[in-house]
């Protein structure tokens, strides 16, 4: 019965922390909280990431990413004892809300985050759009430069007009080959 009226007030909250010891964090808040014995008040700490492609030394690689750098998730129920052990976690700069209350995350948005989290494909980040003009930075039209007819965001290809012999030439590029002029 008694973990039942705790659960009332269990909500999401955002941390800020100094940008990169985010993982630090959440280490150090999960070892406070075995050691403090707020299991029953500090319930997750999470690092929101998704997965990304980028392409390093000319191979595509599959990366996790950090949603919002500088800020760890906690789900909690604010009291006195809870607010004090995370907000004196070392690399913890403080909630996210006005003054020393935290503002609680609304469940549609910690809905929204999670579906995010949980897509299993990787994103692909195409910052061009058509009629942009590119510069094409790996593989067989290395250092040409082209004109976007086409975006493909879902397969994360772009088509480039590249001027060869003469004339327009589309060529089909991964969006990681292409930067924006």
């Amino acid at each position: 019965m008694a973990k039942q009226t705790l659960n009332l007030g269990r909500r999401w909250y955002v941390l800020h922390t100094y940008s990169g010891y985010e993982e630090n964090v959440t280490r150090n808040l999960k070892q406070r909280i075995e050691s403090f014995d707020m299991g029953e008040k500090i319930f997750k700490v999470l690092v929101p990431v998704e997965k990304k492609i980028k392409i390093k030394n000319g191979k595509r690689q599959t990366i996790e990413e950090k949603i919002f750098p500088g800020y760890v998730l906690v789900e909690m129920v604010v009291t006195d004892d809870s607010w004090y052990v995370v907000r004196n976690t070392p690399n913890v700069t403080g909630f996210v809300g006005s003054g020393t209350t935290p503002t609680p995350i609304d469940e549609k948005e910690m809905d929204s985050l999670f579906k995010r989290m949980e897509i299993k494909e990787p994103m692909h980040t195409i910052d061009v759009q058509v009629n942009d003009a590119v510069h094409i930075s790996d593989g067989p039209f290395k250092n040409m430069e082209g004109k976007v007819s086409a975006v493909d965001e879902a397969r994360g290809k772009i088509k480039v007009l590249v001027s060869m012999f003469g004339r327009e030439t589309p060529v089909e590029l991964d969006a990681l080959q292409v930067k924006k002029i």
